[in-house]
């Protein structure tokens, strides 16, 4: 008797059956066969990887989105922040989560309620180069620091977890932004207030002696520390949420010390779905013994020795033989390049897996 194969399915079947998984194994199966490839790329797939209500999003895009399927729409969501409304409704910006498909949105720091932005003297607003939005805001001097957002979830995806995080940069003379601040993020409504976590807007090695005293501020949960995006900006995490009632709202405040603070650049505030560690993600293991401090350590280090390599803008595509279990290629996806992994058949059978990605 022969034996049944998956691939002898009609391709409108393989097409139904991708479409219930992921955006990402989507584009892994691809790479199986020509039939794969062809069933992954239909528009039945893709259309339901989008949002149920993405016509309506891209009606409200300020310029016309050009696409000819709807996997390179979805790609195009994912790659761009999309301007909505011009202003008139919410001044924000749209994109997708390029692993999930879930909705993310970038409020930019005009429409967030800054204490003190309508004073020259605490807060400009220069236009940047490297920044999303026409205009940003610059820290002048103050000595309160109160930034707030607000977003109804109601715009973003159902059934979901969320963090929001606030997109800033430091300017070269940035002054008395080393100590700790708060974040909170809260269901307007709510008689409750949440316990607030002391992060900090510049990674520190020693805390500076005029914080110490100060045992109020420091209680409470430490673990947030800002991270640099691959834009250039650096983020920090606010606090997250679940997509399921009314308003939130996202805070950022630092009232404790009254000394003038300057050089904050903020940018804006993004929301976007928190990311897993497992679950409904693939989990890699932590670089085998090829990598003494890691992979991402090791792909690094390939990118500071061989500047021309531009991981995801020269070097997209790339090919790893004789791995163990795909944590290379797994790692390297955050630097958005594709990478086929080929491992030998041997004790590590069960975890050697592909790990494909479509970036185009």
């Amino acid at each position: 008797m022969e034996a049944a194969s998956i691939s002898k399915l009609p391709e409108v079947c393989i097409s139904e059956i991708l479409s219930l998984t992921s955006p990402r194994d989507a584009c892994r199966s691809s790479a199986i066969s020509s039939g794969f490839k062809s069933a992954a790329d239909a528009d039945a797939v893709w259309h339901r990887f989008l949002p149920p209500d993405y016509l309506e999003i891209l009606a409200r895009s300020d310029s016309p989105v050009v696409y000819s399927t709807k996997k390179q729409l979805y790609f195009l969501l994912c790659d761009s922040l999309v301007p909505l409304d011009g202003g008139k409704l919410v001044d924000s910006r749209f994109m997708l989560d390029k692993r999930s498909g879930k909705k993310c949105y970038m409020l930019r720091s005009r429409e967030l309620s800054i204490a003190g932005k309508d004073d020259e003297a605490h807060w400009n607003w220069p236009s940047i180069l490297g920044s999303r939005f026409t205009e940003v805001a610059m820290l002048q001097s103050v000595r309160w620091l109160d930034i707030k957002g607000k977003i109804e979830t109601r715009m973003l995806s159902p059934v979901t977890t969320y963090a929001a995080y606030l997109v800033y940069k430091l300017a070269t003379n940035a002054h008395d932004l080393i100590g700790p601040v708060k974040t909170s993020v809260r269901y307007l409504g709510d008689e409750v207030e949440p316990e607030a976590t002391v992060v900090y807007l510049k990674e520190q090695v020693n805390m500076p002696d005029i914080f110490l005293g100060h045992s109020s501020v420091l209680r409470g949960p430490v673990s947030r520390l800002p991270k640099e995006r691959t834009d250039g900006w650096l983020e920090i995490e606010l606090g997250e949420f679940f997509s399921d009632r009314g308003e939130v709202e996202m805070r950022l405040w630092e009232t404790d010390f009254h000394h003038w603070k300057s050089g904050l650049i903020v940018e804006g505030i993004e929301v976007r779905p928190k990311e897993k560690a497992d679950g409904d993600h693939l989990t890699f293991p932590g670089g085998g013994t090829q990598f003494k401090n890691g992979a991402l350590h090791y792909i690094d280090f390939i990118q500071k020795s061989l500047l021309d390599i531009a991981w995801g803008k020269r070097s997209r595509v790339i090919l790893d033989v004789g791995c163990g279990v795909a944590s290379f290629g797994g790692y390297i996806f955050e630097r958005n390049v594709l990478a086929m992994s080929l491992a030998p058949k041997d004790e590590h059978e069960a975890q050697v897996q592909f790990a494909l990605d479509d970036l185009s």
